[in-house]
């Protein structure tokens, strides 16, 4: 008897794999995925620093995502975890909280390598992270290029991380021949095109204030990556932050494949639940909302009036400038197979009204006439309203949701540090040296964002 497939069950990936007929059947697409297998190796002068720990522990959260054949971490892995995530007491609690597995290296793996510098080069693909001050990259293992700059900040450690499971997957797929060899990276404090990420930036400020109030629209693949990056982030006090967390659905099987915080044992709960469980684990206060976005509703005086918005749909997004937010960062991922890298952030309220931006839905790439569809109808998996639900639901991979949420904490960030305010930023990971980014032109010094302290750099040793 064939299995059956739901348009909530397929893996966003595994969809890309049929969507671009790389793979003529469902089986095929997921065998293809089955036979993708990571390495990823923390240097051991790096495993007792908490943003490489950042660095790791967001590889490997990524990674066994896309890398379906397994994720297998190597190196100083008893090392106490620094970090104040709900992962466990060591490295190596966190590795497998995770889904990693603590064991020698595949030597037919493609590799990561977590910090340190230049090595031998190796056979097959192998890059190594890099993170300084707000900057955050991966460079060929053999390069002897170097990051130069301060202390690093948490979310340059995210953002080296998703760069690199992006590299490793270009690899495996063979989307890219270059992938592996070649230095990519950008500045979470200017993330211009014009800034040379490996060079030293004396106004980078050191990371001092964080958001305490936020509200965070969508809990699906962007909003869960945000609420990693604030879990990363090194608050003196968690307790003095409270979220607002919104969104009307559950946990399905396909989210775990793009969204960093799910797996299946929380398949069937309110999003909103299962997210206000883990930031509370982290010691965050919550609040839920479980309503749809719209403009029918009103932020009270009390309510955090910063947004982070994931939607992945238009009308929501038209509603963003009406509700009496003071600043918002929203971000949008591209759907479909040949543009699920692309990512366009905004900040709100701009110069033309969020209704104006968002003006007509998009409409996908027809996808229904590839071979696999035309098998999954043909045996009976779906029918005809299936194959079209099934089609019509996004391409997705979470390494671009950390990216884009890498950017949209930092312009928060940004904003509490007196750094300039973006109205604009669009990527496309495939080619990350041709970003647009351009200036907001509106004054945000008046609103009060809300803020707590950040831990000293030297104190987070925990």
């Amino acid at each position: 008897m064939t299995a059956q497939i739901s348009p909530d069950s397929l893996h966003r990936l595994v969809k890309h794999a049929i969507d671009s007929g790389v793979a003529t059947s469902v089986a095929e697409a997921e065998a293809l995925f089955r036979g993708y297998r990571l390495t990823v190796e923390i240097d051991g002068a790096a495993a007792d620093d908490p943003v490489q720990q950042a660095t790791l522990l967001t590889t490997v959260a990524l990674a066994r995502r896309v890398f379906l054949g397994g994720v297998t971490i190597t190196g100083a892995l008893e090392e106490p975890l620094k970090l104040a995530m709900p992962l466990g007491r060591t490295l190596a609690d966190a590795v497998r909280a995770l889904g990693g597995s603590v064991d020698e290296a595949k030597s037919d793996a493609a590799t990561i390598v977590i910090g340190g510098g230049a090595r031998e080069r190796r056979d097959g693909f192998c890059v190594r992270t890099f993170a300084a001050g707000w900057r955050g990259g991966i460079l060929p293992i053999h390069s002897e290029l170097e990051v130069e700059g301060g202390s690093a900040m948490p979310l340059s450690g995210m953002l080296a991380a998703a760069l690199a499971v992006n590299e490793a997957f270009l690899f495996v797929g063979g989307g890219m021949p270059a992938a592996g060899r070649r230095a990519v990276g950008l500045s979470l404090w200017r993330p211009g095109p014009e800034v040379d990420w490996l060079m030293p930036d004396e106004t980078e400020p050191p990371l001092t204030f964080l958001p305490s109030r936020l509200w965070l629209i969508g809990l699906g693949h962007l909003g869960q990556a945000y609420l990693w990056g604030l879990g990363l982030l090194p608050y003196q006090d968690p307790s003095e932050v409270a979220l607002v967390l919104q969104d009307i659905d559950v946990v399905t099987d396909s989210t775990e494949s793009t969204s960093i915080l799910s797996d299946s044992t929380i398949v069937g709960k309110k999003k909103t639940r299962a997210m206000a469980d883990w930031a509370e684990r982290r010691g965050f206060a919550t609040s839920i909302q479980e309503r749809l976005f719209a403009a029918d509703f009103k932020r009270q005086g009390d309510e955090p009036a910063v947004a982070l918005c994931g939607l992945d749909n238009g009308a929501g997004r038209r509603a963003l400038d009406q509700v009496g937010f003071d600043f918002i960062v929203e971000a949008g991922l591209g759907r479909g197979h040949r543009d699920f890298r692309t990512m366009r952030l905004h900040v709100l309220p701009g110069r033309r009204p969020a209704a104006d931006m968002w003006k007509e839905a998009r409409q996908g790439e027809k996808v229904e006439d590839r071979p696999a569809y035309a098998k999954l109808l043909a045996d009976g998996v779906l029918d005809r309203c299936g194959m079209t639900l099934l089609a019509g639901k996004a391409v997705g991979a979470p390494f671009v949701g950390s990216v884009a949420a890498a950017l949209a904490l930092s312009e928060v960030l940004r904003l509490l540090h007196g750094g300039i305010v973006h109205q604009l930023i669009d990527i496309d990971l495939l080619g990350l040296d041709q970003r647009i980014v351009s200036r907001h032109p509106g004054n945000f010094v008046n609103i009060n964002p809300g803020f707590a302290m950040a831990e000293a750099p030297d104190t987070r040793d925990r």
